[in-house]
């Protein structure tokens, strides 16, 4: 993109290494938008043999963080919640995507719909607020 974001978002992407711990990619961006994905793997079961649930926050919380970042300008997240709809299992893949939905001078929210790749089931939903300052990442 002209206008650099889509650079932008890679850069933080690289720099993030909880995201890389957990297996998650970025997929691709745009301003006020990120998608993110990774694949269940054993290490990211509960005890009931389905995906815990801290994976798809933390999944989530990754897209959220990429997009609501993506303006160029530091925003620091505020309030989350999450509902989760269907089990997800090992080896599937899943694909979070954020999208703004609005924006002030100093607050914004989004949306993240965690979803399984091959059928674009909705495993969870995620919504977000964001402080945003002045401040201009490197």
């Amino acid at each position: 993109m002209a206008d650099g974001v889509s650079e932008r978002v890679q850069r933080l992407a690289s720099r993030d290494r909880f995201m890389h711990m957990l297996g998650a990619e970025l997929v691709d961006s745009n301003e006020g938008q990120a998608r993110v994905r990774a694949r269940v793997g054993e290490h990211h079961l509960n005890f009931n043999g389905t995906c815990h649930g801290g994976f798809l926050f933390s999944l989530a919380d990754c897209s959220f963080g990429l997009a609501s970042n993506s303006h160029g300008t530091l925003a620091a997240g505020i309030d989350a919640h999450i509902s989760y709809a269907t089990p997800a299992r090992v080896g599937d893949v899943l694909v979070a995507s954020a999208e703004e939905e609005t924006r002030s001078q100093r607050l914004a929210t989004y949306r993240i719909r965690v979803t399984r790749e091959k059928d674009q089931r909705v495993i969870a939903t995620f919504t977000g607020t964001v402080f945003r300052t002045e401040e201009v990442h490197e």
